[in-house]
């Protein structure tokens, strides 16, 4: 497969309540996609509904063509591989047991472990940063080490698209663009497609390149950052007042919000 992901006219609801509608989105092969947004706006659920765990009320998702949903699960995922926000793992599992359930699509009852199994895994240890810590528990990891043990996975699992939702939850600024570097250099070495969720529309802004703005169950925006950025965006998508600068070390937009605390420049009001 070529790895091009898109959606037709895609409906998602959750009972009676719609989260996205009539929705059609392509998703550009060999760059990195993120989603941005409110809580609540449907972002996670977009996401889930790519990686075919949400079934649509209507249209579908497409992957090279073919709608996702009718392909055999393991060709599904010999081609994306998605991230859950705060996975969770068997209790003592090692982070060498766990990057290998990543082959868990190439193994039948035919077909046992492999050296190109080997191989994967300890190329996507290697990738990670993992090898010295691969017989570690995963219990006894940071949350940095953790989560890059879960990319890991995604990555021993050998696909061209990686969705993952808030792979940042929960860390620190140092491991926040620590797993975001991460991901860019697989974009940029491996050409993989990845899309995320992300919260902070200035990491978000910083790693895209392309950007898409939802609200009220649909896009707002899409596009470069330096492109679609702008204080009127983010007044609509998140109702939040602000400046847009640019990062002096990436040049990309930077959202400065308007709030309390100490304030230097008065705001002015609109």
């Amino acid at each position: 497969m070529n790895g091009i992901l898109q959606t037709e006219g895609l409906s998602l609801s959750y009972g009676d309540r719609l989260i996205i509608e009539e929705l059609d989105l392509q998703i550009p092969k060999g760059k990195i996609t993120v989603f941005i947004g409110g809580n609540g706006c449907g972002k996670s659920t977009l996401l889930r509904s790519l990686a075919r765990l949400l079934k649509p009320k209507q249209g579908g998702v497409l992957l090279d063509g073919k709608s996702i949903a009718k392909l055999p699960t393991k060709e599904v995922a010999r081609n994306l591989a998605i991230l859950p926000q705060a996975p969770e793992s068997p209790e003592g599992l090692s982070v060498l047991q766990l990057v290998k359930q990543g082959r868990y699509p190439y193994q039948n009852w035919l077909k046992q472990w492999t050296e190109e199994d080997e191989e994967k895994v300890m190329r996507a240890l290697e990738a990670t940063s993992l090898l010295n810590l691969k017989d570690r528990s995963i219990d006894e990891l940071s949350g940095g080490q953790r989560q890059r043990a879960w990319i890991a996975m995604t990555l021993a699992q050998n696909t061209d698209i990686i969705l993952l939702d808030e792979p940042t939850t929960y860390l620190d600024m140092t491991h926040q663009i620590e797993i975001l570097d991460l991901l860019f250099e697989l974009n940029e070495k491996e050409n993989r497609t990845i899309v995320m969720v992300l919260h902070d529309i200035n990491l978000a802004s910083r790693y895209a390149h392309n950007l898409v703005a939802i609200r009220d169950k649909g896009i707002v925006a899409q596009g470069r950052p330096e492109e679609i950025v702008s204080p009127e965006l983010v007044e609509k998508v998140f109702d939040m007042k602000c400046v847009i600068a640019e990062d002096p070390i990436a040049g990309t937009p930077l959202c400065i919000p308007y709030g309390k605390g100490r304030v230097v420049v008065p705001i002015l009001e609109s």
